[in-house]
């Protein structure tokens, strides 16, 4: 169960984020408007939220998720793969300070964005991408050892981060899309598999027994909601043209 998140405030440069997405420049009010309703589902779900001043040095500075990974046992600073987002670990690990004392780091040559990595019970598994690269793991495995939790890789092909095509929801169930649905080490799941025209809606996250959910995917809705759990959607459409999802906008611990 999570008590807490951190969110940071979408800067008015959101809009020249990096993005593959080809669905056009984000209309921050409207982004504004979305990660208020965000953070009110988190408060929802029972989670304390602190909330971070924006960053115009760093345009995709929301989506904390990728600076630092947060378990029961540490925190980890990481080393984000693209160039323009490594200064904005310095606000997040000031951020953590309060609750983690003593902060691990990834360092270079090692790179690794913390969307590239599941936790599932003591276990992570860390995804193998553009952003994330062997020696980045071969360290957060190290980290994750010396605090009594492990980790494991998995090779990818197709997708910006791990978390884009695989999310955990508890209870042995997992949600995956595209590549993530053949992959040897998600065998032992119960997967429930999201069509590739509702492809987004694979990262989602679970809070405290509820469901959230990126908005306008009844399909993978309705299977959520089967498999038992409360669906919370939300409407993240300017996130989503910048590659970002549910995920990507907050450290849950």
């Amino acid at each position: 169960m999570f008590s807490k998140a951190i969110v940071k405030t979408p800067c008015p440069e959101m809009i020249s984020g990096i993005s593959s997405a080809q669905l056009g420049k984000p209309d921050y009010p409207k982004a504004l408007e979305q990660h208020q309703a965000y953070i009110t589902a988190l408060e929802h779900c029972g989670l304390e939220v602190w909330v971070l001043e924006p960053d115009s040095a760093f345009p995709d500075s929301c989506f904390v998720e990728d600076t630092a990974l947060v378990t029961p046992n540490c925190a980890i600073i990481t080393n984000p793969g693209a160039a323009s987002r490594k200064g904005e670990t310095k606000a997040i690990a000031e951020a953590l300070t309060t609750f983690y004392p003593n902060l691990l780091f990834i360092e270079a040559p090692g790179t690794l964005d913390a969307g590239d990595m599941m936790m599932v019970g003591n276990h992570f598994y860390i995804g193998l991408s553009e952003r994330t690269n062997q020696e980045g793991a071969r360290q957060m495995i190290s980290h994750l050892e010396v605090n009594g939790q492990s980790g494991s890789t998995v090779a990818m092909n197709e997708m910006l981060h791990l978390k884009t095509g695989v999310s955990y929801l508890e209870y042995n169930n997992l949600v995956v899309t595209g590549e993530m649905v053949t992959k040897p080490a998600f065998d032992a799941f119960n997967k429930i598999i999201v069509a590739k025209d509702e492809a987004y809606a694979a990262n989602c996250i679970w809070v405290n027994d509820n469901v959230l959910l990126p908005a306008g995917r009844p399909k993978a809705r309705a299977a959520i909601e089967q498999a038992g759990y409360q669906v919370i959607p939300l409407d993240t459409s300017e996130f989503e043209k910048l590659d970002g999802g549910l995920s990507c906008l907050s450290l849950r611990f």
